[in-house]
């Protein structure tokens, strides 16, 4: 693993930027009346936005996917070099606000970084419908894409990324393809940004007071509990609506980011705690950094997104030297995850 160093000064920036978020209003989910308007708010500063990503050289395609009739839109972004793997991107917003477009800028950078596509689902929100049926999204979303949805990248491999709420459905997705081995198999690694993986809430989030930065600490349970009416604690933490306690038998490598002062940064370190069990699992946690922070801007973050950056090409690059030794030059992601497993 490499770590991530920080220096005295990206410390001391990053502590000074959670200052200025001590006086912002902290996120919570309450009823649904707050999500739809600020969803609104969303929606209006994105107009522009595909001609942002042009400036940024991406080129924007928007589709609605289908599989088993499920049908999902999807915003997929592609680069100007020929890709050398496709990410399925799932936003975060708590499962109640947030759309594809808004990580076109992370996004762009990836694919700069990268040579990646970007497959960024928009999946139905929870003022609207049962997290079961976001999770039904990303799951058709997924057998889509690693079904040949998109015939001019098949045989590249394919990462799951996930922010947040995002985290919980890339790790839920990754537990429900477990019953179809041979798409689980194309997958060959995870990103997971302090994710949301206890739906009863781990200690950090039960204990998470009012001086918690960007979410509402004392009503994070509440939250939870809003998002899954009529469940008992026991039935929250059932997986895969609780990742956290699934069978990671199976699962690809995955790097795992969290911050000392995010509420949920239980969640992260008790999972990657369970993913190094099944296989590579590289944590990083951040101190100084809230939850969110990859979107802030300090030097952490530009930090954190470099090694994410360098963590993806890693993968990418050992993805086709293994291929260059395969018969016909094909792309076995299972088998380079086999060997993987050897070497542990």
């Amino acid at each position: 693993m490499n770590p991530i160093h920080l220096d005295v000064d990206a410390l001391a920036e990053a502590a000074r930027f959670n200052r200025k978020l001590a006086w912002a209003p902290r996120f919570k989910i309450s009823n649904r009346v707050i999500p739809v308007l600020i969803q609104s708010l969303l929606r209006l500063s994105q107009i522009g936005g595909g001609l942002r990503a042009a400036r940024a050289g991406v080129r924007v395609e928007s589709r609605v996917v289908e599989v088993d009739g499920v049908r999902v839109p999807a915003r997929i972004l592609r680069g100007a070099r020929p890709a050398r793997a496709v990410v399925l991107d799932f936003h975060g917003g708590g499962w109640a606000i947030g759309n594809a477009q808004m990580n076109d800028r992370l996004n762009a950078a990836m694919i700069a970084a990268c040579d990646v596509a970007v497959v960024s689902v928009d999946y139905r929100l929870a003022t609207a419908t049962l997290i079961t049926c976001i999770m039904d999204d990303c799951l058709a979303a997924s057998r889509w894409l690693l079904q040949g949805g998109l015939p001019e990248y098949e045989g590249l491999p394919v990462y799951m990324l996930g922010e947040s709420a995002g985290a919980h459905l890339a790790a839920a997705t990754l537990l429900r393809l477990k019953s179809r081995p041979e798409l689980l198999r194309r997958i060959d690694g995870a990103i997971l940004y302090y994710g949301v993986y206890d739906l009863a809430g781990t200690p950090s989030v039960r204990e998470a007071g009012a001086e918690t930065l960007v979410l509402h600490g004392p009503g994070m349970v509440d939250s939870l509990r809003l998002l899954t009416p009529g469940l008992t604690d026991a039935q929250r933490r059932l997986p895969p609506l609780s990742p956290l306690y699934g069978d990671l038998a199976g699962m690809p490598a995955a790097i795992l980011i969290a911050g000392q002062r995010d509420p949920l940064r239980d969640d992260t370190i008790e999972m990657a705690r369970r993913w190094r069990e099944a296989a590579p699992a590289e944590l990083h946690l951040l101190p100084e950094a809230p939850h969110g922070f990859i979107r802030f801007p300090t030097r952490m973050a530009g930090h954190v997104l470099a090694r994410v950056h360098d963590w993806l090409r890693t993968r990418i690059a050992g993805v086709s030297g293994f291929a260059a030794a395969a018969e016909g030059g094909r792309v076995f992601v299972g088998e380079q995850r086999a060997k993987e497993e050897d070497l542990r």
